[in-house]
């Protein structure tokens, strides 16, 4: 990524075509994508959005929940996978305009899930 994040609320976006699957903890295929939005956000990790139609919605199971962010505006869905356990992914219904290109995208929490990169794992 070329640029650079220098302050809390400095956001960069870029449409990637990398590979990227998602599993649970139990080794199921919770997402499959080659054309995710890269999100990276001052001090926190990469996030992954990934398009819903590259979701296996079948694995998991709407929370009802919503959180909200001064730089990307409220995040109102939410999703555990149907196993249960803690919530595990997230999207914006209407992202603020500065973060569009998240619309209609899903993300994981790369902290409770395996997440492949170009088959390499994540860490």
């Amino acid at each position: 990524m070329s640029a650079k994040l220098n302050k809390r609320g400095d956001i960069a976006i870029t449409p990637s075509n990398r590979h990227i699957r998602v599993f649970d903890t139990a080794g199921t295929l919770l997402a499959d994508s080659t054309s995710p939005v890269e999100l990276f956000e001052y001090r926190c990790p990469v996030r992954f959005y990934l398009p819903s139609d590259d979701v296996r919605w079948d694995a998991l199971e709407k929370v009802d929940m919503t959180t909200s962010c001064p730089y990307k505006g409220t995040a109102d869905r939410y999703w555990r996978a149907k196993a249960g356990g803690d919530y595990i992914a997230w999207g914006y219904s209407e992202p603020l305009p500065s973060v569009a290109a998240i619309k209609g995208h899903v993300a994981f929490y790369n902290e409770k899930l395996r997440i492949e990169v170009d088959g390499e794992l994540l860490t």
